[in-house]
């Protein structure tokens, strides 16, 4: 009989961490489900710790020789029998015991979700530090159509946690698996392109954890490969654009620049004073790396005004007034400026006065802003 859930758990030179994932999968209330122990070759005691546990719902796949991260996870999702697919590595675990009858309760009420996730519980080695904030998107459990969670939620940035999401099976069947040319940015590419067609499932309640320690590949991906995650993660929104364009989803397209504009606005701030930083583009590298993406003329000055605006906000706030003007001047030379643009940059001319005024509206907005909510 074919399980509801394939429970699919990449593991690699994480046998140590195996058995506190695979024991709160065991732990869920909603018992119809597979585990696909997917060993890529790990040269610790991952085989004898995934035989260990007695229960023939689990099964233990080991690659022969490594296929590397994404050809693994594919791996699993093509031998999974579930009607679900929840991919979480062997060192994340699952901290409530309901999150599986959850998450099927409600994909089954909505069979127009694609994808459910919720909130993650940061955990650094062995101690829960708290809510990663990010993951937090409402403060109850929600329903968002598709078009609606990219713009106001994912273009911008992976709000999706790997280890707490799953997903049809046909969303990888029908729209894509993983891209193995994005090894940085898989999951925030599948997250989107499964946005464009199904609408979006979310718990409010942080059940599952996400460990950080010092082999785990996040670690990693951050000290090592700062430079391939940009571009990987401007490859992920020129492609939801092209689908988008091409299925004649405006909304999406816009988002689209929106997100490439604050990608580059991350990369061409530059640090505090104290701040680990591991990438940083300069001006002129910035306009080579817009000119690349082939935008039309007319969106590349978009992107560059919205930049160069968000660039002088963040200079404003930190009192550097004669960087903050700067950066004005460059957006207000770009796309036709915004009324508020010009009003920034009139009163920073304006000196301490202007920025007297400009902080005291800013006060009133958020006074207003907490009013109404």
């Amino acid at each position: 009989m074919r399980p509801k859930v394939s429970f699919i758990v990449p593991c690699y030179k994480l046998g140590h961490l195996l058995a506190e994932c695979i024991e709160s999968i065991l732990a869920q209330g909603y018992q119809d489900f597979e585990v696909l122990i997917m060993d890529d070759c790990s040269p610790d005691n991952t085989p004898e710790v995934a035989k260990s546990f007695g229960d023939a719902r689990i099964q233990h796949i080991r690659n022969e020789p490594n296929l590397g991260h994404l050809r693994n996870y594919n791996k699993g999702i093509g031998l999974a029998k579930g009607d679900y697919i929840w991919l979480i590595s062997a060192d994340d675990s699952l901290r409530s015991s309901r999150v599986l009858e959850r998450f099927v309760s409600l994909t089954e009420r909505a069979p127009h979700v694609g994808y459910v996730f919720c909130p993650t519980m940061k955990v650094l080695e062995a101690q829960e530090v708290g809510v990663m904030k990010y993951s937090e998107i409402a403060d109850h459990d929600v329903i968002i159509g598709g078009h609606k969670f990219l713009t106001e939620h994912l273009l911008s940035e992976n709000i999706v946690p790997a280890p707490a999401a799953m997903a049809r099976k046909e969303c990888y069947e029908k729209v894509s698996d993983f891209p193995l040319d994005l090894p940085h940015a898989g999951d925030w590419y599948l997250w989107g392109m499964f946005a464009l067609y199904y609408d979006v499932g979310f718990c409010a309640e942080a059940m599952v954890n996400r460990r950080f320690h010092q082999a785990n590949m996040s670690s990693w991906f951050y000290k090592e490969a700062a430079s391939e995650m940009f571009a990987n993660n401007l490859g992920v929104l020129q492609r939801i654009r092209t689908r988008a364009e091409r299925e004649g989803f405006r909304s999406v397209v816009d988002g689209c620049r929106r997100g490439v504009a604050e990608e580059f606005l991350r990369e061409v701030t530059p640090p505090k004073a104290g701040d680990v930083v591991f990438a940083h583009l300069t001006a002129e590298e910035f306009e080579e790396s817009l000119g690349r993406l082939g935008y039309p003329n007319a969106e590349q000055e978009e992107i560059r005004a919205q930049v160069y605006a968000s660039l002088g906000d963040v200079y404003y706030e930190r009192g550097d007034f004669p960087q903050a003007a700067a950066s004005y001047r460059r957006a207000l030379q770009r796309a036709t400026p915004s009324l508020s643009l010009r009003a920034k940059y009139a009163l920073l001319k304006m000196g301490s006065f202007g920025s007297m005024l400009r902080d005291s509206v800013s006060r009133l907005k958020s006074h207003g802003r907490k009013g109404i909510s």
